[in-house]
């Protein structure tokens, strides 16, 4: 018996599928299939439409195609599958006994209105509820599901056509810790009750990729990495737990190149104030540098946050963003912060005034202006799930964003924020680690390292293998930078972008001559590229 998986990539608040991370969907239904005695394969959109082999897949007993987004993004590492690719591939692949997976699923199955074409196709099981589809078709529970078939679908990874350069999502909790939720919220009717994953199920699964090699995990599918074991606990915040998973997983795997997370929920920081700190220092003693704890602020205006259920206060944010910065806010040797928190924010709540985007803006100014540092700031206008509060809400009341005033005000975040935030976390002169090749413009390279939102960097040079790079500038939420190579071996346009250099100098470098070098450019390079040398 065989099986195909083609990755059409997928995009939630919790789980992040497109390259360069491989999803859990992808990796537990490819362990699923082989504890059920299929040889699985694994290809990527990507793969098939570079190769045009869509008609490929009829030599298969079971075709699965995962891929879905619930969230918008710009993609850089891979374009996520359309529904028109979907219908594509099932419509010359009619012999297999087709599942379709994913977010793209669930638009399947309520399809209607101008997406009833584009779903025109044949299909013979539709997967809505990963959850309870794979507990069915293992025949256990979802605890007991998910570690045997994470652990057995390891071996998937090395079919990825970047692997080793891949990173890992490993699902950490399911839910909320909330009582009630937020009027937009889409978990609790996914995962209505929390639970966490045993350490051990984690660290084992962690194991069974690293043996397989990967070097690089998030600690990710989770509202809140705070909250993990709390349930452990009796409903109460866990630091030991949190403590154990990191620690274990460290212990069995010694040479990880990255150990990021992803969401956190400040209020609960800021109400678990000394515990919390506790899970903080342990986070940050055993992660890699550029982690980001996203938190889900949504908005600043104290009325939008009560009219839509969001729990805490705007001071509960300050606190835990200046906690987290105090903590995390420690450089590595090549000067990039270990953890800082991210800030995600949706447009078009209900309540939201002009006045809301103005509270915003200025709060977002306030973190720049008294050196809290964020990481990263997420601009979403906001998408209505069926199913929530805010749906029903939406059927009686106008609820969408001001198009004019999101576009006015995510221009002046963009660039009276976002900028000068990047010459206060990446400063001058800082090193990027093992930074991955991803395209290329022109004569500039553009690439990122492995990790939780990784940031983009423009390099003026070509290169093709993972390299160090030292930040020389800032582009629009980018970098610009350098090769870590020896001076005279770097491009006439990486020599020009060094701040202190200019044309002249970068010419008289590249002609082997530093007697006539400025010695300002000269001290400027001493200063900031000091493992470069000048002869």
């Amino acid at each position: 018996m065989r099986c195909v998986i083609i990755d059409g990539y997928v995009d939630e608040p919790a789980v992040l599928g497109v390259p360069p991370y491989v999803s859990t969907y992808v990796r537990y239904t490819a362990g699923l299939f082989l504890i059920k005695g299929f040889e699985v394969d694994y290809y990527t959109i990507d793969q098939v439409r570079a190769s045009d082999t869509w008609h490929a897949f009829s030599v298969y007993d079971t075709m699965v195609i995962i891929g879905g987004l619930t969230v918008p993004g710009k993609y850089v590492g891979g374009n996520p599958i359309t529904p028109d690719e979907v219908k594509k591939l099932f419509d010359v692949n009619t012999k297999p006994y087709r599942i379709l997976i994913g977010a793209i699923g669930k638009a399947f199955s309520n399809k209607g209105g101008s997406f009833a074409k584009k779903f025109d196709f044949d299909v013979e099981e539709v997967v809505e509820d990963f959850s309870s589809w794979i507990s069915q078709e293992f025949g256990a529970d979802y605890l007991q599901s998910i570690r045997e078939t994470s652990i057995a679908g390891a071996e998937i990874v090395k079919f990825h056509p970047r692997f080793p350069d891949v990173i890992c999502e490993i699902e950490v909790s399911l839910g909320c810790e909330r009582r009630t939720f937020c009027t937009f919220c889409t978990e609790p009717i996914l995962h209505p009750k929390f639970f966490s994953r045993p350490v051990k199920d984690i660290v084992d699964e962690v194991e069974a990729l690293y043996k397989n090699g990967i070097k690089a995990f998030r600690l990710g599918r989770s509202a809140n990495i705070i909250a993990y074991g709390s349930d452990f606990n009796s409903g109460t915040i866990n630091p030991e737990a949190v403590n154990e998973l990191y620690s274990g997983i460290r212990s069995k795997c010694d040479d990880i190149k990255v150990l990021h997370t992803d969401n956190a929920n400040p209020t609960y920081i800021a109400k678990n104030l000394e515990k919390s700190v506790k899970i903080l220092e342990s986070i940050v003693k055993y992660n890699t540098s550029g982690d980001i704890l996203s938190f889900g602020v949504e908005s600043f205006d104290e009325i939008v946050r009560k009219k839509n259920n969001i729990n805490g206060t705007v001071e509960d944010i300050d606190l835990a963003v200046k906690v987290v910065n105090e903590i995390g806010g420690l450089r590595d040797s090549g000067g990039v912060p270990k953890l800082l928190p991210g800030i995600n924010i949706i447009f078009g709540l209900f309540g939201e005034t002009k006045k809301t985007y103005e509270i915003n803006y200025n709060k977002l100014l306030w973190y720049l202006e008294n050196d809290l540092l964020l990481r990263r700031i997420n601009l979403r206008q906001i998408m209505i799930f069926p199913g929530t509060p805010l749906y029903y809400l939406s059927q009686r009341k106008n609820v969408r964003p001001d198009k004019r005033l999101f576009e006015h005000y995510k221009y002046l975040i963009r660039n009276n924020v976002d900028t000068p935030m990047l010459k206060k976390v990446f400063p001058l002169g800082t090193i990027i680690r093992y930074v991955i090749p991803e395209f290329s413009e022109g004569k500039i390279t553009f690439g990122r390292p492995l990790g939780t939102y990784p940031i983009l960097i423009g390099v003026p040079a070509k290169f093709s293998e993972p390299t160090d790079i030292v930040v020389v500038g800032y582009g629009h939420r980018s970098l610009t930078g350098v090769r870590l190579v020896e001076l005279n071996k770097l491009t006439i346009e990486e020599l020009e972008s060094i701040p202190g250099i200019g044309k002249k100098n970068a010419l008289r470098i590249k002609q082997g001559d530093f007697s006539t070098v400025d010695k300002k450019a000269e001290n400027f390079v001493k200063k900031f590229f000091v493992e470069i040398k000048l002869n």
